[in-house]
């Protein structure tokens, strides 16, 4: 009990204090696993969830954890997070290994995240990520809310999103009216239907990265979800499960559909029923797994969440607020009858502002973690000036 007091005073230091929002927050409990915190929704359907306390049990013993992991105060050893929001995800477009940054409000997910993970008291002895910088830069947010930079963070192309062909920086919906919302769906949430090729000429193919430059040859021209899973399950083997089994705490940061690939695997869904998989971004999905037989422990109300109808884990800001924004997100891509970017507007900078004054403004390392709209600098009449989407004029810096 110790550990949650300090535990919440750590994470909550140089920030508002989150207990302002009388209307927002219930009364804090150190008895249990508690994760109280704001939603990537609007300030009216932001919700908080209490995850109920369970033991720190080796449930193959009987006895308490026969390891020394750091995570000593909540028996929950796997974490999931898809990355926050990047440029193609605001802009609604396909993305699979294009290296998009984090977007301002993608920054402020990811901190959300990490406040999330901090209030639940999770803490992580590994991270596991992709080679993509919207994921690593979400690793590299979190970690800082949580006050745990010193974590050993490894990178694969194993864990990178599944590779969207030639789908790649088209908008999702403009495809959607060209081609029928069922083959969309195929392209994007199927098991083995992957979508066309990539040509050799794309503008955004990858063998144009430095990064893959020693593996040009394992490059795909495009991806199903079987694809996917055929090389992250390679990377679970290896690396993940060994971890796991010698007791562990790991959190992955990655895309959704190479996450959807990982819990496909973990959970036993059907290759029928996994086009029905959907992850939001930026919410944490915690586990407690067997670290003997590595498979999932029932949640502690024994359903399968409410949200998806798949998972054993649970969402650290409740089923019904991880419903809502996947319900915004299939209208984002599917509903054509509205023509608004729903990632985009009043509703959002509403949500923005809400954020920032319970968090606070990012300092310069989490804006550097941004991307920034336009020209950078600007010079008017002699006078240099930044622009920062944080502030509403341009700043001076200097003169010609």
């Amino acid at each position: 009990m110790a550990n949650t007091v300090l535990r919440s005073k750590v994470c909550t230091q140089n920030r508002p204090v989150l207990s302002t929002f009388k209307h927002f927050i219930d009364s804090y409990s150190v008895s249990g696993i508690v994760s109280r915190q704001f939603i990537s929704k609007g300030p009216a359907s932001a919700k908080f969830h209490t995850l109920p306390a369970s033991p720190i049990v080796d449930s193959t013993t009987g006895n308490g954890r026969d390891f020394t992991s750091i995570n000593s105060s909540t028996p929950y050893n796997l974490c999931f997070l898809r990355h926050g929001q990047s440029t193609w995800n605001r802009d609604n477009k396909f993305i699979g290994w294009t290296d998009t940054p984090l977007t301002n409000d993608g920054v402020l997910e990811a901190r959300l995240a990490g406040q999330m993970l901090c209030r639940s008291n999770m803490l992580f002895d590994e991270v596991h990520t992709s080679l993509l910088r919207r994921s690593i830069r979400t690793v590299n947010l979190v970690l800082m809310e949580m006050e745990q930079e010193y974590v050993p963070v490894h990178k694969s192309w194993r864990l990178n999103e599944r590779h969207y062909g030639d789908l790649v920086s088209y908008n999702k919906k403009e495809m959607v009216k060209a081609h029928g919302k069922e083959q969309v769906k195929i392209w994007r949430r199927s098991y083995d239907i992957p979508p066309p090729d990539m040509k050799d000429d794309h503008p955004y193919h990858p063998k144009l990265d430095p990064r893959y430059r020693l593996m040009v040859d394992k490059i795909p021209k495009s991806e199903s979800l079987k694809c996917t899973l055929a090389r992250s399950s390679v990377y679970w083997e290896n690396k993940i499960k060994p971890s796991l089994q010698a007791g562990k705490t790991i959190m992955i940061v990655g895309h959704e559909n190479n996450l959807r690939s990982l819990l496909m695997n973990l959970e036993g869904i059907s290759k029928e029923d996994i086009i029905n998989l959907c992850l939001p971004r930026g919410v944490p999905l915690a586990y407690r797994i067997d670290k003997e037989t590595l498979e999932p422990l029932p949640r502690p109300d024994g359903n399968l969440d409410e949200a998806t109808g798949f998972l054993r884990g649970e969402w650290l800001c409740g089923d019904e607020a991880v419903a809502e924004i996947l319900e915004r997100d299939r209208k984002q891509v599917y509903d054509t009858s509205i023509e608004n970017n729903l990632e985009l507007g009043d509703s959002r900078k509403q949500w923005k502002n809400l954020m920032e004054f319970a968090i606070g403004k990012g300092g310069p390392e989490m804006r550097a973690k941004s991307s920034q709209k336009g020209d950078f600098f600007v010079e008017k009449e002699g006078v240099v000036m930044v622009h920062d989407e944080y502030e509403e004029e341009p700043i001076v810096v200097g003169k010609m």
